[in-house]
């Protein structure tokens, strides 16, 4: 099979992820091995007595790396505190080395050589301790002090450890125990709740044929924190599939499998979407587990790399350039490691790649679009794109006149979004963290879920990227794969919209204010000639809305109206009105009294709108400019109206010719208004009537 290298992308490939270019560069002389600091998001390089860090994040040919002394000796495994005011590195299987950032002191805790060997460590944010040490033996939780350079035990959990997984994203650690490595002990280290047990259990595997027993291997196992849910995929080797458990406070519930077609997989999450590397066939597989689906959201297809944009697109591109030419790796080369959640680190060449989704291929590729935009919903990785995209789908739909069934469904998931974002009280954090982020997926049990068929009801979640969108409803109208890529709309109209949602916050929420101006008022020109048509779109969307208890913006309505009446169909504006379909406001009262000049009808729909949301200074005013100006002055008795000039009722009055009529319009202001007989208009008004009398 032909590998396909890194640097050979073009404008013509195809993929759903790809790899940003410009890498950050670690591939520095004389430095011994590259490390993850998961918990600091740094990558750090040892040289002879030195550390070299780099903020992931940040472009590292801008910035060098920031360097500190850690004496000479081995380093199996670094990591800097949460406050990076200390190290600890474990120097061999019997010893890690703690080092004060600032006093330069260091000390060493080590293990009982004859009947133990230290696995690893890590720091944590738990209250009640702030490094944990995994031995063969079991678990220390250990607090530190850097003012007496030591460390004071807190607990002691024996119990025999084969090997152990764990992350700083989910807080989440995981001890193998037994001959496959298969039971296993969890523990979560957070800081709301503490340290959470879960029971033990048993992760599953598939026989051989020659009934031997396979051992389960820590690279097959991955903890992935989506959607505030910590899950963990376990590859079976045996099976090729992957198992998917979920984690709550009392139970550990498997889900089912995904396929796997290759012997050796890696994990990484993107933006809450799962990515299942199948490194020897070199193809990546997409799963978003928002609606409990194990099924992939795309074809395999292989990662691309690609250049960042931005205002330095230019030198930017120099570099990606460089780095491309000169980058001899292959796409999932072997030299290739998987850090959590979406880098990959290239050991050889001393390079780091982010992984990133290309949302716009994705979308292209499907044929179900209210699936696809509820996809898009849940997205956060770049609000104003996504938003902008999801706005050119819509208009789409609209423009290639979809099945109204279609239309609804994607209406459903728009509206059902932004209902959710205001639920929410403000905008839907982003998933993805950076620096010492720590109000990840460990900060402690976040919401209470049941689990069916159990008692068990705490879920450990992410309090942070929590979500609740209602699922469309399923229907038979699809989008034929075929003409699915068109759905992407217009490149230019849709850069131009992005632009405008950069100052709309950073939502991918869309409001109906921005269904009006972004998609209604878009596609009403080119849907001259079927106006029926736009007009069942609205009413769908405003079915959901309604729904939803959302507050329209009453230009949607001044446009459904326009349509209908452009057709003639003033007998479906009445409809719409008495059933509240379109609901009532002074711009749309005032349009029905404006279409009522050839439809009586309409204008009494109209009057009986503005009286009904007692908008009585506006209720007098057409009152006067039809001509019915007694009725007029009895309104405004009645409700007491001092807002229109009195020169409006006498010029009308005067307009008829009639004395007694604009006598009693005199005599009303007279009374109703004692200055009035004080102003020019009395006098001059008063000589009116003497000469008509």
């Amino acid at each position: 099979m032909m590998q396909t290298r890194a640097g050979s992308s073009r404008s013509d490939a195809l993929s759903h992820a790809y790899i940003q270019n410009p890498p950050i560069r670690c591939n520095i002389p004389e430095t011994r091995g590259l490390f993850y600091d998961d918990a600091n998001k740094l990558l750090l390089s040892p040289t002879a007595d030195q550390v070299l860090s780099w903020k992931v994040g940040m472009p590292s040919q801008h910035n060098p790396p920031n360097s500190d002394l850690i004496g000479e000796g081995p380093v199996l495994s670094i990591r800097y505190s949460l406050d990076q005011k200390a190290i600890a590195i474990q120097r061999s299987i019997y010893e890690v080395e703690f080092r004060n950032r600032e006093t330069g002191l260091t000390f060493s805790r080590k293990c009982k050589q004859d009947s133990e060997r230290i696995l690893g460590f890590f720091w944590t944010d738990c209250p009640t301790c702030d490094i944990v040490l995994v031995k063969t033996s079991g678990i220390e939780l250990l607090l530190y002090d850097p003012e007496q350079n030591s460390l004071h035990v807190v607990e002691t959990k024996k119990l025999s450890v084969n090997w152990y997984v764990y992350t700083h994203e989910s807080r989440m650690l995981l001890l193998a125990s037994g001959m496959q490595c298969t039971v296993f002990s969890g523990y979560q280290f957070s800081a709301a709740a503490g340290i959470v047990r879960l029971p033990k259990f048993e992760m599953s595997m598939t026989k051989s044929e020659a009934n031997s027993k396979p051992v389960l291997s820590s690279d097959d196992v991955h903890i992935v924190t989506v959607y505030g849910r910590i899950y963990c995929l376990q590859f079976d080797r045996v099976g090729m599939h992957l198992n998917v458990y979920r984690f709550y406070r009392d139970a550990v519930v498997e889900q089912g499998s995904i396929p796997a077609y290759s012997s050796r997989v890696a994990i990484s999450t993107v933006d809450n979407v799962i990515l299942s590397h199948q490194l020897d066939a070199k193809v990546v597989m997409l799963y978003d587990l928002f609606l409990d689906s194990l099924n992939p959201i795309s074809a395999p297809l292989t990662l691309l790399l690609k250049g960042s944009s931005g205002s330095n697109s230019r030198s930017i591109s120099e570099v990606s350039d460089s780095i491309s030419s000169a980058y001899e790796g292959m796409i999932y080369s072997d030299n290739w490691n998987f850090l959590v959640p979406d880098l990959i680190c290239d050991v050889e060449n001393g390079l780091v790649w982010k992984i990133c989704l290309d949302v716009e291929a994705i979308s292209a590729s499907s044929s179900d679009i209210p699936s696809i935009l509820q996809f898009l919903q849940c997205r956060r990785s770049d609000p104003a794109m996504i938003k902008a995209l999801c706005l050119a789908i819509t208009r789409t739909l609209i423009l290639e006149r979809r099945p109204i069934s279609v239309i609804a469904r994607a209406m459903d998931v728009l509206v059902a979004s932004y209902s959710n974002f205001l639920r929410s009280g403000s905008t839907p954090p982003a998933t993805q963290n950076t620096g010492n982020d720590q109000s990840t997926a460990g900060s402690g049990v976040a919401s209470e879920h049941a689990i069916t068929g159990t008692a068990t009801k705490s879920i450990i979640a992410d309090s942070s990227s929590g979500m609740s969108m209602h699922s469309p409803s399923t229907s038979d109208d699809e989008v034929n794969p075929e003409e699915s890529e068109k759905l992407v709309g217009d490149k230019s109209l849709e850069s131009s919209v992005s632009q405008q949602m950069a100052s709309h916050g950073s939502s991918v929420a869309t409001s109906p204010d921005e269904m009006y101006r972004f998609v209604f008022a878009l596609v009403e020109d080119e849907m001259s000639g079927d106006p029926a048509y736009l007009v069942s779109v609205i009413v769908e969307f405003l079915r959901s809305a309604s729904r939803e208890k959302l507050k329209m913006n009453p230009d949607v309505y001044l446009m459904m109206n326009q349509l209908l009446a452009r057709s003639n169909q003033h007998a479906n504006i009445a409809l719409f009105v008495s059933n509240k379909i379109i609901e009532p406001s002074k711009e749309v009262a005032m349009q029905l009294v404006d279409f009522g000049q050839q439809n009586y009808k309409i204008h009494k729909l109209g009057m009986d709108m503005l009286r009904q949301l007692s908008l009585h200074h506006d209720y007098v005013s057409v009152l006067l400019q039809d001509g019915y100006y007694l009725e007029a002055l009895r309104y405004a008795r009645k409700y007491k109206v001092i807002t229109v000039q009195p020169a409006l009722f006498l010029e009308a009055a005067m307009a008829s010719n009639n004395a007694l009529h604009l006598a009693a319009v005199m005599r009303f202001f007279s009374d109703f208004a004692p200055s009035f007989k004080t102003t020019l208009d009395y006098g001059r008004y008063q000589q009116v009537l003497s000469e008509l009398s």
